[in-house]
């Protein structure tokens, strides 16, 4: 029967680090019992109606790259653009949605930064090297987390080991690249801890490809601190404290300088600090948490040397959640969520209550019914919802699971796009329009398929935004509302084959047809993603190699009122690692092995080959 775990982060570790060390074989698809966070509570995944995908800390580790960023671009449903190399200005669409929709949680603490645009995750300055695993949750998001949610990253530090364990990595390689990372923890019955470093450094290249007078290198510098601390108080009640620190530098092209005029000497300081604390209980059937977060973000970008624009922005997050799961026939998750955003010296504080009922009654059939209701200071109430229902069809040694799941958020125009149009940089049409909420409805249904050595999953979806609020890329003039729909609908087809004991292939393919209200198609969209990965493990898993190929296509970009169709292209990248001794690792990568040109923003180059080598010492 169902029963939801643990919600203290002493249970949540445990399980998670019980799932990597003995599913390392399994990758973004897999149908048998798996703990994930789809209802911010850990469920049994063979009951989850939406669509997920999970990378654990091996995966993380074949995959090699820098970036969350890097990773995240090769799962299904998630498009990137980059504004040229690491740490340059990147977005993750997760079908086709833009990036200020999709929610960045680690550890329990939301990424968001109030001081951009939108409210969004700066993902380009998320470090691999800190993360333990990543769950993507793809489909209608609302609800526990928020209406606003159209999609879900929730990362995870590295699993705990029992008593003391620890790492020392460095690599360096192209475009005078060097990074240095460290890992700490400790798992104890009654504390546990884990501490990730990472000190990242490259010079980079000229990204931009209109800078043809100083053709200057982009460099990104990049320092973060990234700590947790569990304390087990008594048999029922835990104490979890994060705190997160990143600072980092971004060399860049076409800023303005003080006289308006376009430069290349151009800088992004972004420095970003974080605290959570969740006070947890479970006992008799009742689990409860209370956490508070706060988040603080400062940017300058300079011209020239000189500050040119400065924005302050910080999160602060109160959370109470409820979970019974000896209720008869269902299990009830329930919880209220009080937030205030702050941009500069505009505020605003939303306020939302949550349920949701998770069937109890079959072990076949799953429903899942939610309903949230959300007071926002500035745009008033808003009612969302989610449904889904999954059903698990037992065949001997193959195992079939039909799903589907329908949702509706809405999300309030941000303090920056309201106060841009009405400050003095705003113009006609945009200066002074009067903004609404954008609200949005979205629908997904498939099925998963696996046996002992194939899995397969299929899933058609579509999702609707009325009223979407976008930059006036024509005029320039500001933030403007168009009336109607825009739209992205399309299927995700994953597959994942055991061809023998040292071989392992997987694939992912995304079909997106994007429109916007005015028919046309949505800008950095792709129509079709293909990524596909073979991984080879010797029978001593003392060699390792690993290759994975990416293919983007049909996408278009957009120079003031000129839609530009981008060029297709694919990536192949290549890892391989040897182990040498219990504790001592050596590994090598090359990346964009084939040297392909390619753009996913008209005016911006792409990372070219690179390779990188390094060694990895662990306790």
């Amino acid at each position: 029967m169902f029963t939801i775990k643990s919600a203290s982060a002493l249970s949540t570790i445990a399980i998670i680090a019980s799932l990597a060390s003995g599913a390392s074989a399994q990758t973004e698809l897999g149908i048998e019992e798996r703990v994930v966070v789809g209802n911010r509570f850990p469920v049994p995944r063979r009951q989850i109606a939406t669509s997920i995908s999970v990378i654990d800390a091996q995966q993380i580790r074949d995959y090699g790259n820098f970036t969350l960023t890097d990773i995240l671009r090769q799962t299904a449903a998630v498009g990137a653009s980059s504004n040229g190399g690491v740490g340059s200005l990147s977005t993750l669409r997760i079908r086709g949605e833009q990036g200020f929709r999709t929610l960045t949680v680690f550890d329990g603490m939301r990424l968001s930064d109030p001081s951009g645009t939108q409210v969004a995750t700066p993902i380009e300055h998320l470090l691999a090297s800190e993360v333990g695993r990543i769950e993507v949750l793809r489909g209608p998001q609302g609800l526990s987390y928020g209406a606003d949610a159209g999609g879900v990253i929730n990362v995870s530090s590295a699993p705990l080991t029992e008593g003391f364990g620890g790492s020392i990595d460095a690599q360096a390689g192209a475009r005078g690249t060097r990074q240095t990372s460290t890992q700490l923890s400790y798992g104890g019955e009654r504390i546990d801890f884990s501490l990730a470093a990472a000190d990242f450094t490259t010079e980079g290249f000229n990204s931009r490809l209109s800078d043809i007078a100083l053709r200057d290198d982009d460099g990104y510098d990049n320092t973060t601190i990234h700590a947790r601390l569990g304390v087990a108080l008594n048999e029922a009640l835990s104490l979890e404290l994060v705190h997160r620190d990143t600072s980092s530098d971004s060399q860049y092209d076409g800023c303005y300088n003080s006289n308006f005029s376009q430069v290349n000497d151009c800088l992004s300081i972004y420095d970003f600090n974080g605290s959570r604390a969740a006070l947890n209980y479970e006992g008799n059937g009742v689990s409860q948490s209370l956490a508070f977060a706060t988040t603080e973000t400062e940017r300058d970008n300079k011209s020239e040397g000189l500050s040119a624009f400065v924005s302050l922005g910080k999160l602060e997050r109160w959370e109470y959640q409820l979970g019974l799961t000896e209720l008869t026939g269902f299990d009830l998750i329930a919880g209220v969520d009080l937030e205030r955003e702050v941009n500069a010296s505009d505020e605003r504080d939303n306020s939302g209550v949550y349920a949701e009922l998770l069937s109890d009654f079959s072990e076949q059939w799953f429903v899942t019914l939610g309903l949230r209701q959300d007071d926002n200071e500035d745009f008033g109430n808003f009612t969302s919802y989610r449904a889904s229902s999954a059903y698990f069809i037992n065949l001997g040694d193959r195992t079939l699971k039909l799903k589907g799941a329908i949702g509706r958020g809405f999300r309030a125009p941000s303090l920056y796009e309201v106060g841009y149009n009405a400050g003095p940089f705003a113009m006609p049409p945009a200066a002074g329009l009067i903004l609404n909420a954008e609200q949005s409805r979205g629908f997904e249904f498939g099925f998963e398929y696996s046996t002992e050595r194939y899995q397969f999953e299929m899933v058609a979806f579509q999702q609707d935004v009325e009223d979407a609020i976008d930059f006036d890329l024509s005029g320039f003039s500001g933030y403007l509302q168009l009336p109607g729909r825009n739209r992205s609908k399309g299927v995700e087809l994953l597959a994942k084959a055991q061809i023998n004991e040292s071989l392992n292939a997987t694939a992912n393919l995304t079909v997106n047809k994007t429109k916007r209200a005015n028919g046309l198609q949505r800008l950095r969209r792709p129509e079709q993603m293909l990524n596909l990965g073979l991984s080879y493990a010797s029978p001593s898993q003392r060699l390792k190699l690993n290759a994975f190929y990416r293919y983007t296509r049909d996408a278009i970009d957009q120079e003031g009122s000129l839609l530009i169709k981008l060029d297709n292209f694919g990536v192949l990248d290549l890892n391989a690692s040897f182990t040498l001794r219990e504790g001592i690792e050596f590994y090598a990568r090359v990346e964009n092995a084939v040297d392909e040109s390619y753009r996913e923003v008209s005016d911006y180059r792409s990372t070219q080959r690179g390779a990188f080598a390094g060694v990895r010492l662990s306790l």
